[in-house]
């Protein structure tokens, strides 16, 4: 398998990944991470599904990346913008269907789960490298000189937490996990899973 198609079915199943956990952190009720905390804020008040708001709102966000920067545009960002939300709502009405009421110690095994798998799908999706998703404020604002990029990060996570929170959104333990432990989670799937899985297992590290 040639590294393109790698990198294709890695930027794929990183994004499905990925929106399975966002149900999974939508059945705990316990948060979620900051950009969905918004963009689940905002839904609940439009008369559309989620999954074709999330396109909306990310092709609203795109507009402003392309007179930005545009070269960050890539075959993984449609991917995202297209794929994500449909599955964030499928995986979340599977999973209260599947038990809608749950007990506490379900819930709390599903933020567990919900985060490992995000930390998962983002190392895949990143390494997969063709495009960032469209909340790449924090990336394009440290480019820009503005601030260093965990400034940028924490600012940008910390007004999207607020708003979507205003909104309605459920912000919780979830959310600050996301926020501040993520970082450290995808770089050892990066090391261990995503570069070896993209450039083979001989690569130096």
């Amino acid at each position: 398998m040639s590294e393109k198609y790698r990198r294709v079915v890695m930027t794929v199943f990183g994004v499905l990944t990925a929106g399975f956990s966002v149900g999974m952190f939508n059945f705990s009720a316990f948060g979620m991470d900051p950009f969905q905390v918004l963009a689940h804020g905002i839904s609940v008040h439009m008369p559309l599904g989620y999954g074709t708001f999330y396109s909306i709102l990310n092709l609203l966000m795109l507009i402003v990346i392309f007179f930005v920067d545009r070269r960050k545009i890539g075959l993984g960002t449609f991917i995202n913008i297209f794929l994500l939300g449909y599955v964030v709502q499928f995986s979340s009405w599977l999973f209260d269907s599947w038990m809608p009421e749950p007990s506490f110690g379900i819930k709390l095994l599903f933020l567990i789960i919900a985060i490992v798998i995000m930390c998962f799908g983002s190392s895949l999706y990143f390494t997969g490298d063709l495009g960032v998703s469209t909340y790449a404020v924090a990336l394009i604002l440290s480019e820009k000189k503005v601030a260093r990029f965990q400034f940028c990060r924490i600012g940008s996570d910390f007004i999207c937490t607020v708003c979507g929170y205003l909104f309605g959104a459920t912000v919780g333990i979830g959310t600050l996990i996301t926020a501040f432990f993520m970082g450290p989670v995808i770089a050892v799937f990066n090391r261990k899973v995503a570069i070896p899985l993209r450039y083979g297992r001989n690569r130096e590290q």
